[in-house]
């Protein structure tokens, strides 16, 4: 073979090589403008430019995360999957692309895939905090107590303050009902932050006090969150309902009227207003509210509510029919039963009292407040 021979086909192979590199150069910059126009929600433009590089390199593990990503922003988060999951195909554990497949997962609840994804990506970067929290939270919807505890107490083994796993823990706890549990933490982020903590904080502190009953200890909490957003629905519920358990009916009905000048057709919001008004003897308007409770839709307790008004207004046989029916429909409800019985003593006939509530004794099921009004009555 000639030198001349072997300088042509080592200029082809430079000029090759040449051109590789701008092509490579080209692709680069396209990708680059295509992620800057989605940090500037321009996600139009930025698949125009992800599907240009898929034309010559369909594989390309920047593209196929651009569209995922753009797919992400625009909440369609099934043809993200599409394009996260051909990345995969190429690119076995692109950290982009498992994160990205992840979050789409979250957002459908499908949470058990996205646990899946985010126990993959945990194998190549295990203290990735942000992964950790999500994964924890991800066990949470699940319902796995234990594994989310341990992710979360890993994550604050790492970084004790981080806000994620503290909030997260909170919910953890008072999801599974443990109350004086969840107060812990979130009085944590209360302490970290003092004034500035977040209301949710506020709100979560109030309804723990107002789940274990200490509503008088769960009031200054929805007050505090109330002094920043006059409007917020969870603090005006909160402090409704913590003003019920401590028997204050007019201060109750102060906030459940708030919200429902925010959102007149609440149905359980009515009948709330409606059980303030009637224990306040103002029967007008309480029936107003369990009647328009019941024009939007069937409410058991907005027809216990029309009963007992009957009942306070001494129309008792209205008030028994009322509660037989209800009875008919809801038969291990023993609170109808008992008002039943009343309505009938105070009618003067203990017989058909003695037989309402033998006949939930018939039903096998215990109950102390039947079983003593029973023993009055024989």
């Amino acid at each position: 073979m000639s030198d001349t021979t072997n300088e042509e086909d080592q200029k082809e192979d430079a000029i090759s090589k040449i051109e590789e590199t701008k092509e490579e150069d080209a692709i680069s910059r396209i990708s680059k403008k295509g992620y800057q126009l989605l940090k500037e929600s321009k996600v139009s433009e930025a698949k125009a430019c992800f599907l240009k590089i898929l034309e010559t390199d369909e594989a390309n593990n920047y593209a196929l995360v651009g569209m995922g990503d753009a797919g992400r922003k625009e909440s369609d988060f099934r043809t993200a999957i599409v394009y996260y999951r051909r990345c995969l195909e190429h690119h076995i554990g692109n950290n982009y692309a498992l994160f990205g497949l992840a979050d789409c997962y979250k957002a459908l609840n499908q949470y058990r895939d996205a646990i899946e994804i985010w126990e993959q990506y945990l194998l190549r970067d295990p203290k990735n905090i942000t992964v950790l929290t999500r994964v924890a939270d991800a066990y949470r919807k699940v319902r796995n107590h234990k594994r989310s505890k341990e992710v979360y107490l890993s994550v604050l083994e790492m970084e004790s303050s981080n806000p994620y796993a503290i909030i997260g823990l909170g919910h953890l706890h008072y999801d599974f009902k443990e109350y004086e549990e969840a107060l812990t933490y979130w009085e944590r982020m209360r302490d970290y932050h003092g004034e500035k903590v977040d209301i949710r904080v506020l709100t979560s502190i109030g309804n723990c006090y107002r789940k274990l009953k200490k509503f008088k200890d769960g009031t200054p909490y929805f007050e505090m969150a109330l002094k920043r957003e006059p409007q917020n629905f969870y603090a005006l519920f909160g402090l409704a309902d913590c003003y019920r358990g401590l028997n204050n009916q007019s201060s109750s009905l102060e906030f459940w009227n708030r919200i429902l000048q925010q959102d007149p057709r609440n149905k359980t919001i009515l009948t709330r207003a409606g059980d303030a008004y009637r224990t306040l003897n103002d029967f007008e308007n309480a029936v107003n509210c369990y009647e328009r409770a019941l024009n939007i839709e069937f409410d058991t307790y907005a027809v216990v509510g029309m009963a007992l008004v009957a009942k306070a207004q001494v129309r008792y046989d209205e008030a028994i029919e009322s509660f037989k029916r209800l009875i008919q429909q809801d038969q291990k409800n023993p609170r109808l039963y008992i008002e039943l019985a009343d309505c009938q003593t105070k009618k003067g006939d203990k017989r058909k009292a003695v037989e309402a509530l033998e006949s939930w004794q018939q039903l096998g099921i215990r109950n102390n407040a039947i079983n003593e009004m029973l023993d009055k009555l024989r």
